[in-house]
This record gives C-alpha cells, structure tokens and sequence, in this order.
C-alpha cells in the first residue's frame, strides 16, 4: 500500500489540469470586446499612411504650448511621489473654472473636500462605482452608451439598467419613467451630457429632475461631462449648478453636492489627451470615500502634469480657439451630410451619429471603398429587451481632424455611401 504524502498548509502543492476552473473573475465573461477590438476584428487591416481615422474619439488639435513649458520647468518633480488628492494649486485652478463656467456660489465648491484629481475621466468612471455599489445594486446608464459606464457595473457586482437614449427620447436617458420599484434598488445612474456618442445635451430642467430624482430615492447621480466645452455656441450646463439652484429653492439652507459627483477632464476641452489628467468634483462623503479606495489602487497624477492642468484650467483662450475650429468642422458637415442620414449638428462634444442603415456594414464599406475608419454604433450600445440594439442603424464619426482632412473624409463618406 502506497503511503499518501502529507502537507503542511505552507507546503501544499499548486495542482492544475485541463478540467480546473478558470482562475479569473467570472465576471469578465459578461463583457463584449471592447468596440476597437471589435472594429479591428470587422475590418481587418491595419491602419495605413493613407487612411483617415474618425473611429476613436482623440482631439488632433495642437496642445497649448504651455503644456511643454511647464512640464519642463517642473522637471524635477517627476522624482517625487505625488499626493492622492493632488495639490492645492490644481484643486483651487479646478474649483475656481467650475465657480467661472457654471455661475455657482462662493463656497458651493470645497477645493480641499469636494475634489479629487483623476487620470482622465475613464480611470475615475469605471472606479467610483467600486465605491459605491454593493452585488447585486441596479447602475443606469444610457443605450447606447460610453463602454465603461457597463464594465464598471459588472466588475463592480452591479447590474447594468439600459435605459432608451434615442430620438424618440431627445438621445438623453428618461430615468424618470423608472418604476419606483425601480427606482428604489438603483445605488448609481450614469448621464452623459454632452453624450457620447449622440452629441445630445441635458437641458437645465432634465438636470434639475435629475438631482431631485437621485435624492429622493437615494443614489448616486453621476454626471460625465468631459465634452461640456466643445459645443456649437450656446454652453451646455453642469449638475453641479442644478445642485445651486436646488439650495436656492430650498427654505432654512441647502444640500449642497449631495448624491451628485461630476467628472470633467481636459483631454476634449484642451486637445490633450495623452495628458491624462482630470477631476471629480461632488458630494463631500462620496469623494472621501472615492479617495480611500484610489489610494489603494488609484493612479496618482503627476506632480509636473498637475502643475501643467491647473495652467490649463486657468485659461480659456486656447479651448475658444479650439472650439472655432470643430464649429468650422460642424460647418462643413453640414454642407455635405445636410439632410442626409439623419444628420443633426451636434449640440455639444465632435461626434456625428449618423443613421446610415446598417453601421457594420457602412463602417466595411467606408474602410475597404474610402479607407476611412468610423465606429459601428452597435459596438456603443447592448440589444434591449426585445433583442433591438439601438445603434445598429447608426455609425459614429469623430470629427477629430485638422479642417482639410475633415472635409476630405466627409466627401469620402458621402460618396461611398
């Protein structure tokens, strides 16, 4: 008889075999490809000196010449750890933009408690839901919709609620027309305003209903508005002046931030995206908690790259000058896509969402006919429950590009279509 051999608890060995579970979290099965792997797998080839790529969402314009500035005279720096929330200086440059552009009161915005600097506002998007959803919680968010609003829900144990964003619903979500039922299990709802991909803006009143909803029924309103300040001439408003008007309807002193965060961020507002850096500004408690979980996983923004966004922040002639050129850009669009496709200007952020049939099949055709790369607007968005994926008809154009280039594409795409 063959003697088994024993253990100690340090010395168990690992075991595998083809019949083992998988390792990894489960949860990474509920996610579809990310929509640029998808699209690498429809078109096949790779991009070529002579392709024009409006599939991704990534300003072309010249960055601020400040940009390289600082970040060299702040050099020395990039020696030292940076602090989670950021410094002084970028949290005052950041709440003190938000006080200029949206009107809000004096003291409505704590630097020291109401901010936190982000590596972009994809980074902080996907973690704060893993501070605020427990398994099982409802997240809403719009369909079609940003892909990191549905893989922070699923990796944070949440369930994802889609809630119709289409014509028929102005491209906004209608949280609203929730159930109570509903409406009492959500813990988070995602709005993006200016929306990605649609170009739809929350008018000031959806904003005011929204935060009143949120408190109500107690969770958590956040706000994406990375594309507030490309727009076609009238600004998109903030939910952090629907949360000023709130306390000023209010009798014996407001709520303040409560149940609302935004997120903002200067990769659209000031053509540097490889900058990474941006803020969440909100409800004091839910950024205190924010900060305790980034400080276990987060990405701290470097010293030199915060002193070069509080720069960024404090001027806004380089982020006029940019927005000129996308309305040149809208301009053109309209020239050559006008009554076509279902074209609309966008009223805020550079995308064009254009109903051309069958995305797939456009997005085909335009790379292998045009050698011009856009997104299918099914990759954007999750079939609903009668098996209809609302972005199917559409394909999203990243108006991204200097002037000529723009022009040239949409030439290109209005004949190959």
């Amino acid at each position: 008889m063959t003697r088994q051999p024993t253990f100690s608890p340090h010395e168990i060995p690992i075991l595998s075999s083809p019949l083992d579970p998988s390792p990894l979290n489960h949860r990474l099965d509920r996610l579809t490809d990310y929509p640029f792997q998808r699209l690498t797998a429809l078109l096949g080839g790779a991009v070529t000196p002579d392709s024009i790529v409006m599939s991704i969402g990534e300003p072309q314009h010249a960055p601020p010449l400040l940009v390289a500035r600082i970040l060299a005279e702040q050099a020395a720096a990039w020696g030292k750890y940076p602090p989670g929330n950021g410094t002084a200086d970028f949290r005052a440059a950041s709440a003190d933009w938000l006080g200029r552009r949206f009107g809000l009161p004096a003291g409505l915005v704590d630097p020291d408690r109401h901010i936190l600097p982000v590596a972009g506002t994809r980074e902080a998007l996907y973690l704060f839901a893993q501070a605020v959803c427990n398994p099982g919680d409802l997240v809403a968010m719009p369909n079609p919709f940003y892909q990191v609003y549905y893989g922070a829900a699923i990796l944070a144990g949440g369930e994802p609620l889609l809630v119709p964003a289409t014509a028929e619903t102005g491209f906004q979500p209608d949280f609203e027309s929730l159930g109570e039922d509903v409406l009492s299990r959500l813990a988070l709802a995602y709005v993006c305003t200016p929306a990605n991909p649609q170009g739809s803006v929350a008018s000031s009143e959806r904003l005011d209903r929204l935060v009143a909803l949120a408190r109500k029924h107690n969770f958590v309103l956040a706000v994406d508005e990375c594309y507030s300040e490309i727009h076609d001439g009238i600004p998109p408003d903030s939910a952090l002046a629907a949360c000023a008007r709130a306390d000023r309807a209010l009798i014996g002193g407001g709520q303040g931030l409560r149940n609302v965060v935004v997120f903002n961020s200067l990769s659209k507002r000031s053509s540097v995206p490889g900058l990474r850096s941006g803020f969440v500004c909100g409800d004091a408690d839910l950024i205190a908690a924010f900060a305790r979980l980034r400080s276990y996983g987060g990405a701290a923004t470097p010293l030199p790259v915060l002193a070069a966004a509080a720069a960024l922040w404090r001027d806004e002639a380089h982020v006029e000058e940019s927005r000129a050129l996308y309305r040149a850009k809208f301009d053109v669009a309209e020239r050559l896509l006008g009554g076509r496709f279902g074209f609309t200007r966008p009223q805020g952020g550079f995308f064009l969402w254009l109903n051309v049939g069958d995305g797939e099949s456009a997005a085909l055709a335009l790379w292998q006919k045009a050698k011009l790369r856009v997104l299918p607007g099914a990759y954007l968005a999750q079939n609903d429950a009668s098996g209809h994926n609302p972005g199917q008809p559409y394909i999203r154009v990243a108006l991204v590009q200097d002037l000529p280039t723009t022009e040239r594409a949409l030439s290109l795409l209005a004949q190959t279509l």
